[in-house]
């Protein structure tokens, strides 16, 4: 396959996707090594990290840091090294060439097209949502979709986590140290969580401090910015999925006080745009790296395309492993350019010989 060169709006050492702290924290090391990254920002700039609204986690902040202002002053950092951030949603990225001569041809939705020798996917995952009323008002005011982030704000609060399997019950156990009582809401009757974590909730719940909130959806959240999280409405119907027999006389609604409510219905990793790349993925999304799947390497099945953050990471999901996978993505992609470098002058030194012995 190849490109149009007339086409290409500028060719780069190394593309990077993503400006959350994975894709800063590659381009920081990446600028360093003189490869002369661009990177793209996508349509949520700065990652999930922008919806927390205090940072008490990450190493070097004891005082805590604002999630955005972790994100300006990383981008800033990047910057001074070299590193060039753009706006921009990449549509695909695609193989262009073989061998030495192996490049990537990335588009973007507004039909501008760049190359580069080497890309990193660091484009992050995207927490589910209900996509309910309260919700755009009050994430990251009482709203959140992390436990570990932001459960030591709500300590000997009313907590309720939404969500059935795993990542809810264990969001749900973590929680307890910091609620008075944690409320596990859940549409069904069965959960789809492993065996597991529905027996240690369930010794949670037999000791008080989880309590189950069965064929229950919530449908709208109260509070405000100043104040915080107030009460969710819930509905309930005795075969569950309320939601959709939301006319049946059997359903009952009603409201309930709660200081924060955390989702915990999954992650969708932003993986699509590398579709015509054959990327090797789990059965949700995440990208397969070559030290297997969760927070392994960041190398892929692909030459020269490497992957970090939550689009690889399922588990752990935090801003510092983030980080750390960032920076390894960028000296793995800066041994891939300098082997790369290697084979072109090779390559290189080879034509005239060839060209010689023609003659």
């Amino acid at each position: 396959m190849t490109a149009d060169a007339t086409d290409v709006v500028e060719h780069r050492r190394l593309i990077i996707a993503g400006t959350g702290i994975s894709g800063l924290s590659a381009a920081i090391y990446a600028a360093r090594s003189n490869n002369d990254p661009l990177i793209f920002e996508g349509d949520e700039p700065g990652g999930q990290l922008t919806l927390t609204t205090d940072v008490e986690n990450y190493p070097g902040f004891p005082e805590g840091v604002s999630g955005p202002e972790l994100i300006t002053n990383m981008k800033k950092q990047a910057q001074k090294f070299g590193a060039e951030t753009k706006n921009g949603i990449i549509e695909s990225v695609t193989p262009v060439g073989e061998g030495a001569d192996r490049t990537f041809r990335v588009k973007l939705k507004n039909g501008d097209v760049y190359t580069s020798d080497a890309f990193i996917a660091a484009s992050g995952a995207s927490a589910r949502t209900l996509d309910i009323p309260g919700q755009e008002d009050l994430m990251g005011y009482g709203l959140s979709t992390c436990a570990t982030c932001d459960g030591a704000f709500f300590r000997d609060e009313k907590i309720m986590v939404i969500g059935g399997g795993d990542a809810a019950m264990e969001e749900a156990n973590f929680l307890t140290k910091f609620a008075s009582t944690v409320y596990l809401v859940h549409r069904r009757e069965e959960f789809r969580a492993e065996d597991v974590w529905i027996d240690r909730t369930m010794e949670k719940v037999e000791a008080g401090e989880i309590e189950l909130m069965l064929n229950t959806e919530a449908i709208e959240l109260h509070g405000s910015k100043a104040d915080g999280m107030q009460s969710v409405t819930l509905v309930r119907h005795p075969e569950g999925h309320p939601t959709e027999k939301l006319d049946d006389p059997e359903t009952e609604e009603f409201d309930f006080d709660v200081g924060a409510v955390f989702y915990a219905i999954g992650h969708t990793p932003n993986t699509a745009y590398l579709d015509d790349l054959d990327v090797e993925t789990d059965e949700e999304g995440y990208i397969i790296a070559e030290g297997g799947r969760g927070a392994g390497q960041t190398k892929t099945g692909v030459d020269g395309l490497f992957a970090a953050g939550d689009v690889v990471d399922f588990h752990y999901q935090q801003a510092v492993t983030a980080g750390g996978m960032g920076s390894k993505a960028a000296i793995d992609a800066d041994d891939y350019l300098e082997e790369l470098d290697r084979a072109r002058a090779a390559a290189s030194a080879a034509e005239p010989a060839a060209a010689e012995s023609d003659d």
